[in-house]
């Protein structure tokens, strides 16, 4: 059997459409007076569409070292690195630790250090704390399922990084249009917290490259820092203003990360052969 060709213009082309019929569709019932839920089911559908497309693409592919791979991703718990995870987790509480700190000086509470009475969204009526597990499980099965292999096939994960983040962001658009998410939200409060948000994202990115990298393209791990970032977004209760400022602290890290890991996100040996043993 031939070596896999990834095609990540048909797998993101599928996502987007996908995704974007059902957020869409969300966004017109979600101003209806009669939405009785049905928004937020078609948000979970929406959100389940990377998740489905890179699951289909694999198991029809017919290549079983993809389909191996794959597995040993999910649930390869060898894979982890823990001292990776724990320094990419206390790495986030470190920047949002500054960006309220940062923000003091600038004028806003200290009582941002404190936690949120409840998460902002749910979704098909199931607590906020699972919509946020199942959105960093539904994300990941999606993007380091496939999605970050097949641009990564073909270019450095530090250019891989780069294209994802930009595509990540444009991902969550329509959700700025559908009632009552967070992303909504931020629309309302005005244009700049909504670019705030999807110019965030890309650094973002970097972040999540890195943990993917270094604990051996693990999607558990990439599971446990989404997460753990869902978490923190949503529970700590910082301001729309400080988030601006995590934005900025979130370059930072991002520039740090890459310049102390150059090898790994210049690097080109894995193009071509991310499926080798």
């Amino acid at each position: 059997m031939g070596q896999y060709r990834y095609r990540p213009l048909r797998f993101y082309i599928t996502c987007f459409a996908a995704t974007w019929i059902f957020w869409i569709l969300a966004a017109v019932v979600s101003q209806s007076e009669n939405d009785n839920g049905i928004s937020a089911l078609l948000m979970l559908f929406g959100l389940t569409a990377p998740a489905v497309t890179a699951v289909i693409t694999i198991l029809t592919s017919g290549n079983k070292a993809l389909k191996a791979d794959f597995k040993r991703k999910l649930i390869g718990f060898y894979r982890i690195k823990p001292l990776s995870v724990i320094a990419a987790i206390f790495g986030f509480l470190a920047i949002v630790v500054l960006s309220i700190l940062f923000s003091v000086l600038a004028g806003q509470s200290l009582g941002q250090f404190s936690f949120t009475e409840d998460f902002s969204f749910s979704v098909a009526g199931t607590s906020a704390m699972l919509t946020i597990l199942l959105a960093a499980v539904i994300e990941e099965v999606g993007w380091r399922g496939y999605g970050e292999d097949s641009v990564a096939s073909y270019f450095s994960w530090f250019t891989e990084s780069v294209i994802f983040g930009f595509v990540w962001a444009l991902w969550h658009l329509p959700l700025f249009w559908i009632k009552g998410t967070y992303h909504y939200g931020l629309k309302e409060l005005g244009v700049l917290y909504a670019l705030n948000f999807l110019i965030g994202v890309v650094p973002l990115g970097f972040l999540t490259t890195w943990v993917y990298v270094k604990n051996n393209r693990s999607m558990l791990a990439c599971i446990i820092f989404h997460l753990f970032v869902n978490a923190m977004q949503e529970k700590i209760a910082m301001t729309p203003q400080t988030k601006c400022v995590e934005t900025i602290i979130i370059f930072f890290a991002a520039a740090v990360i890459v310049l102390a890991n150059k090898e790994m996100f210049f690097e080109k040996q894995h193009i071509g052969n991310l499926l080798d043993e």
